[in-house]
C-alpha cells in the first residue's frame, strides 16, 4: 500500500496527545518505519476503508495506528496508541 501523505486533524492530535501522550512525529516515524499494515474494517465511503498499522517508533515505542486509506492515497489518522501484547505478538509473527 502506498500512502503518499499523512493527514492528522488537529482535534485527533490533540487527543492523541493528552489521552495516549502520541505526537505527530512518531506517528510519521512508524509510517516511515519497519511497519505493517492490516485491513481493519470496510468504510462508510467506498474505496475508503479502516487499517491499522503496527510498528516502531526511533525510540523503540510500539504503537498501533488506525487510519482510513483514501483514494488519493493519503492516510487519515484516526486513532494511535501503544500497542496491546496480542497487537505485538501480530506484528513480530506476521
Amino acid at each position: 500500500m502506498y500512502i503518499k501523505q499523512i493527514i492528522i486533524p488537529a482535534s485527533v492530535l490533540s487527543k492523541l496527545q493528552w489521552k495516549h501522550h502520541v505526537t505527530e512525529d512518531e506517528i510519521k516515524e512508524v509510517f516511515k518505519g519497519r511497519h505493517k499494515i492490516f485491513f481493519a474494517e470496510r468504510g462508510d465511503v467506498e474505496g475508503e476503508n479502516l487499517y491499522l498499522t503496527l510498528g516502531p517508533t526511533q525510540s523503540g515505542r510500539y504503537l498501533s495506528i488506525f487510519f482510513i486509506y483514501k483514494r488519493n492515497k493519503k492516510a487519515l489518522i484516526i486513532s494511535a496508541r501503544d500497542m496491546t501484547l496480542k497487537e505485538r505478538r501480530r506484528y513480530e509473527r506476521k
